[in-house]
């Protein structure tokens, strides 16, 4: 090897080396004439905002094949997808739908990383916490036991039909939350223990119980308050209880009541609430892209001016259609979560919790001393009514 080859071996080594580590300092916008960088494109995938000072304009559409030299002649790569991913590009796309015109979605990242990171992990908290929080109430109170002599004569609290309405909720609404708890945790839970193929044979059918009984969730829903919104508005004595913790907290205090007491009809518009808004955003999701929930949401609480209230800036009023729908999903999933941390809370005041409640909505029918002790109000009604009611007794 001459002397001369060996020189410029080593001289091709340092520029190499030289080269090599300028890149990793960062590209300056001046050498790529304004185009991003990959800086640029690693900080939007972190939510951070892009200093544009130096980039060229953003064309609202770019050049046309036909064009001098096509697409690629009149306008850099960069150009092209800077264009696309604001929506400005003009193509054609063989996917139907919003979504075809929409591909790249920086929000997407935010989005997952709630879905799949955030939500299941607070959500969690919440079970976990109502749980333990009704696990230490029954270990300091007990079971909410009748106190009087039970009587043996029933009454009757719930006709057939308005046992139908509250199963036509309360069963679809335990296959609603499990099937959703098992897609929300399956990598977490199933897949470790019974693997991926069996993970995928659950979320199949799960996604379809949940599509199909929501349907008569929705209809128990709506046939629960049409029965009982009237007998669910605000009275007098509600304050009462609530002050006395409606009597659960200590033995022989109990409030009087009527046919709902005040945690009751606080439980009712919580599930009317939740319910009509959990069904709301279902149908969103059931049938994608057909209307849009949030964008004009965001514009009436701007208009409120709730955000700044809060000291938050305006909502971002004009949303891409994927952003709609992944809006939709997080609210269908925190209201899920938010609901059914209420309705464990019920299901155990309903069975464990309080003796005689279940019978109530499975036959119908309560001990005369059960109502006296936890709705005296409604028994005093019933007994009233009984009692003027005329004879049936056939003459001899």
């Amino acid at each position: 090897m001459t002397l001369r080859s060996l020189i410029a071996m080593i001289l091709s080594i340092v520029f190499l080396a030289t080269a090599g580590n300028g890149q990793t300092t960062g590209t300056p916008r001046s050498e790529t004439g304004g185009a991003q960088t990959l800086e640029d494109i690693l900080a939007r995938q972190r939510g951070e905002n892009i200093d544009a000072a130096g980039s060229p304009e953003v064309p609202q559409s770019a050049p046309g094949i036909s064009g001098e030299l096509g697409t690629l002649g009149a306008a850099s790569d960069a150009d092209f997808y800077r264009a696309y991913r604001d929506g400005g590009a003009d193509f054609t796309s063989s996917a139907p739908g919003p979504l075809g015109t929409a591909v790249m979605q920086d929000g997407g990242i935010w989005w997952l990383k709630m879905r799949g990171d955030v939500l299941p992990k607070y959500g969690g908290y919440l079970l976990l916490g109502m749980m333990a929080v009704l696990l230490l109430f029954f270990l300091l109170r007990g079971r909410i036991r009748i106190e009087g002599e039970k009587t043996g004569r029933f009454i009757l609290r719930f006709s057939l039909l308005e046992r139908l309405a509250h199963w036509s909720m309360a069963i679809p609404f335990v296959l609603l939350a499990i099937t959703v708890l098992s897609l929300l945790f399956g990598r977490m839970a199933i897949i470790p223990l019974f693997g991926k193929e069996a993970f995928s044979a659950i979320a199949i059918i799960g996604k379809y119980i949940h599509n199909y009984i929501a349907w008569v969730f929705m209809f128990g829903l709506a046939l629960s308050f049409l029965l009982w919104v009237t007998k669910n508005f605000p009275s007098r004595g509600d304050l009462k209880w609530l002050l006395k913790g409606g009597g659960m907290f200590t033995k022989g205090s109990h409030p009087p009541a009527g046919k709902f007491n005040a945690g009751e009809k606080i439980v009712f518009w919580l599930v009317m609430l939740f319910g009509a808004s959990i069904s709301v955003s279902g149908l969103a999701l059931l049938f994608p892209f057909q209307f849009n929930l949030f964008a004009p949401s965001f514009d009436m609480l701007n208009g409120m001016g709730l955000p700044q209230l809060l000291g938050f800036a305006e909502l971002q009023t004009t949303l891409a259609p994927q952003e709609e729908m992944q809006y939709a999903q997080l609210w269908h999933t925190v209201i899920g979560f938010a609901f059914m941390a209420i309705i464990i809370a019920h299901i155990y005041l309903g069975t464990v919790g309080m003796e005689g409640a279940l019978q109530s909505m499975t036959k119908g029918e309560v001990d005369e001393q059960w109502a006296k002790e936890h709705h005296s109000l409604w028994y005093d009604e019933v007994a009233s009514r009984d009692a003027n009611a005329p004879d049936q007794t056939p003459a001899e």
